[in-house]
């Protein structure tokens, strides 16, 4: 029995090192091992309020910190490079695999996210599941219960990119306490968590987004850093268009619970992304569109910006490497197709780089950057009033209230200056579910949601498999097939872990 115990601490501490090993950030001197170290549930882990507010402002430094890797930069390659929108830009094995519809459980990329991603429901774990047991009085009752519940919505949205991208996946809602003799058989499978049935995942999800409605900070005008009600209804307008949970009702309720929090568009499709006129700051933060909103100052910022193109605030910076997410020829015709000028200028930009990875220096095209990350100061808008109008609309679509639906794709189109939707489009639902499609591309491109998108319309294998034939700078691809819709559990994590199982088709 020691022998068996000292083994599984062992391969607790690999699983812990390899989850956590990346990160630019430490989460606090609070480390997921102290926590995991507890042997009582009802023991007190953060004595005062000064240390439980630690772990809660640890979890937004997370978000803007470490997790700009995963959340922004992993997921952006996922979403675009992924599908149609993007090609792989560099030539690593990692990122050419997943242009390629090739990758296997040995992607560097994949297995980076699923550890992180699941290091990042732990974080919000600490809070949820140690805040009500802080002795501190001075800790309120109301800051408790918004402290939960904003870390309620980040585990429910961790969750929900899990749930899309590898189906089946653990669902560790629980502290793992010291393992003992007597104990064993209980933190066995908390340690070394199976993988949950996607409706049980979807269940979870729900519970803790609707959980945290009642308790979440309303919208703040000023700040939207901050995971509010309105986040959690837009999740739950997501989660609910996705098939194993679909309820297109619930899809239009929770989208128009955030429209009614006073969200709406901005004029200018350029005010979400401009640099000012100075090229001393972004043009505008916090916009009234914004529905979470990372945001940064000129005197530090973030790092994106350099894994896609040049600084504007910096009149040195350079093209000096081939950066990711170039954007592909099917995505640049589909923008010329539209005539859709406005959102394909906001969206990419073109320059003379010395390389030639996917155009060369003879090509109409050469040679395009992604352009909506352009500064060190320009925000990650995670969730923005756009993609729910549209994602509205989507649903209208599948109630056959084509009219409805029609209204608020016009209202994202005028804004790009273009002319509302021709009245043979609207007449057809087939037709509407193709405009609103096409809506979602233009206008939410290299935000993170093209993936999903085909996934959740169930147009992934049509797209995917006739891309090869519309678009000659694509590398060569596999086929795709249902089976590997699905990302694999990485190779490593199921080593680590004897409960875990791979996907079908790797």
């Amino acid at each position: 029995m020691k022998i068996i115990i000292k083994s599984l601490l062992l391969l607790a501490v690999c699983f812990l090192y390899t989850s956590c090993e990346l990160d630019k950030d430490p989460v606090s001197t609070f480390s997921e091992k102290t926590i995991a170290g507890d042997t009582d549930d009802s023991e007190v882990k953060f004595a005062t309020k000064a240390e439980m507010e630690t772990q809660y402002n640890a979890m937004y430094s997370l978000i803007s910190g470490s997790a700009q890797q995963e959340w922004t930069l992993d997921l952006l390659v996922f979403s675009d490079t992924h599908s149609d929108n993007a090609y792989s830009g560099g030539t690593g094995n990692n990122l050419v695999t997943l242009e390629a519809q090739s990758q296997d459980a040995d992607n560097g990329v994949i297995e980076r996210s699923w550890n992180k991603y699941l290091s990042y429901v732990n974080t919000a774990n600490i809070v949820i599941l140690n805040v009500d047991k802080v002795p501190d009085q001075s800790l309120t009752d109301a800051e408790r219960k918004r402290w939960k519940a904003e870390a309620k919505i980040f585990r429910g949205w961790i969750m929900l990119d899990l749930v899309r991208l590898w189906g089946d996946i653990p669902v560790v809602v629980q502290e793992t306490p010291e393992i003992t003799a007597e104990n064993i058989e209980e933190v066995y499978p908390l340690l070394y968590p199976e993988r949950k049935p996607v409706e049980e995942v979807y269940a979870q999800i729900v519970q803790d987004l609707q959980e945290a409605v009642a308790d979440a900070p309303a919208v703040d005008a000023n700040n939207k850093f901050l995971l509010t009600k309105g986040v959690a209804n837009a999740l739950l307008a997501k989660a609910y268009a996705e098939k194993p949970l679909r309820d297109y009702d619930k899809v239009v309720k929770y989208c128009s619970d955030v429209e009614a929090a006073g969200y709406d568009l901005m004029p200018e499709y350029s005010d979400l992304f401009a640099a000012n006129d100075a090229k001393t700051d972004v043009r505008y933060r916090n916009t009234k569109e914004s529905i979470f909103e990372i945001t940064y100052s000129p005197g530090s910022g973030q790092w994106l910006w350099s894994m896609y193109g040049v600084n504007e605030l910096n009149p040195a910076s350079t093209y000096n490497w081939a950066k990711y997410l170039t954007p592909s020829r099917d995505l640049i015709r589909a923008f010329e197709d539209e005539g859709d000028a406005v959102r394909m200028k906001e969206s990419m930009v073109f320059a003379s780089p010395s390389w030639t990875h996917h155009y060369k220096k003879d090509d109409p095209y050469y040679y395009p950057f992604m352009y909506k990350l352009r500064t060190n100061a320009t925000s990650i808008i995670k969730i923005r009033f756009a993609d729910i109008l549209l994602l509205k609309a989507e649903a209208l679509v599948e109630q056959n209230k084509l009219s409805d639906a029609e209204a608020l794709v016009n209202r994202v189109r005028n804004r790009a200056k273009l002319a509302n939707l021709p009245t043979g489009v609207v007449a057809s639902q087939g037709s509407m579910r193709d405009a609103v499609d096409k809506e979602r591309r233009l206008e939410l491109a290299f935000e993170g949601h093209r993936w999903f998108d085909l996934v959740r319309t169930g147009r992934v294998l049509d797209v995917m498999n006739s891309l090869p034939a519309r678009d000659e700078g694509r590398r060569k691809s596999d086929t795709l097939t249902e089976e590997r819709v699905l990302f694999p559990v990485p190779q490593t994590q199921i080593d680590i872990n004897p409960n875990l199982t791979q996907n079908k088709g790797y």
